[in-house]
């Protein structure tokens, strides 16, 4: 109950910002046109790039465009507070409240995500399926599917971004590590080009990659090429790095834990 009202709250937060919001529709939308337009021309060049036709690549694009924000594609997506609060020490008062640290973030960040998804991702998809053709499920369940698939990659991408934040219990300033991990989450994520389009090894490397489960998993379910076992095996692999990096997370917080009280706060 207590997270619940946490994630509440953050939705709330994050709604008040309507310019923001309206300022981030409109971006996206217009890098939404940009990418599909050189979309385009590279699938009409190489065909079937990554088993796409022309239609789930462009599906990709705009999907991708429509998590930018929910799924913290760029990085950041209001963990840098957190990174703020350990700078300046007020860090110490959150280790006082009587709720888990990890477990608080993690409902606000929930929170944050549900908003941005409808306040920022629907209406780029919508402006994208109005303008090209799309490759778009008719089939409710699917659309069900590609929502617990977004949730399961959100999370992912929080557990990622809270081990960087705690990372400035140790670094004077984590900003540089922070646009590093940025870096990393584009590429890998899928974002710049579809992992299924990377070539050799290189492309295998970085289906295996916890940020594949950011955006690749999710675009391959709403497209449909994720179905029956493979389908399953997608999930399981978001949640089996979900689980894994929450983990090494509350070991990490543990060590910082220990550190604040070494230092007096």
């Amino acid at each position: 109950m207590w997270y619940t009202a946490v994630a509440a709250g953050s939705f709330r937060r994050y709604a008040t910002y309507r310019i923001a919001t309206a300022a981030g529709v409109f971006t996206n939308t217009v890098f939404g046109f940009v990418i599909a337009y050189t979309y385009l021309a590279l699938w009409a060049e190489r065909p079937h790039l990554g088993g796409y036709d022309r239609a789930q690549a462009l599906t990709f694009v705009w999907t991708a465009q429509a998590l930018l924000a929910a799924s913290a594609l760029l990085f950041g997506g209001g963990l840098d507070e957190l990174q703020t609060r350990i700078r300046s020490g007020d860090i110490a008062v959150d280790l006082y409240r009587p709720a888990d640290l990890q477990l608080w973030w993690l409902a606000a960040d929930l929170g944050r995500a549900g908003f941005q998804l409808i306040g920022r991702g629907v209406v780029p998809m919508a402006v994208g399926a109005l303008f090209f053709p799309l490759d778009l499920p008719a089939d409710p369940a699917t659309w069900l599917l590609f929502l617990l698939s977004v949730a399961l990659g959100v999370v992912v991408s929080f557990a990622l971004r809270y081990l960087v934040s705690l990372a400035s219990f140790w670094l004077l300033d984590g900003a540089g590590l922070a646009l590093i991990a940025g870096l990393a989450c584009m590429f890998f994520s899928g974002m710049v080009l579809p992992l299924r389009a990377f070539p050799g090894s290189l492309g295998d490397l970085a289906q295996l990659l916890p940020w594949a489960a950011i955006l690749q998993v999710p675009t391959d379910v709403l497209i449909g090429a994720r179905s029956g076992a493979s389908l399953l095996r997608g999930l399981a692999f978001q949640a089996a790095w979900g689980v894994a990096l929450l983990a090494l997370g509350r070991l990490v917080q543990a060590a910082a834990t220990r550190k604040v009280v070494v230092q007096g706060g």
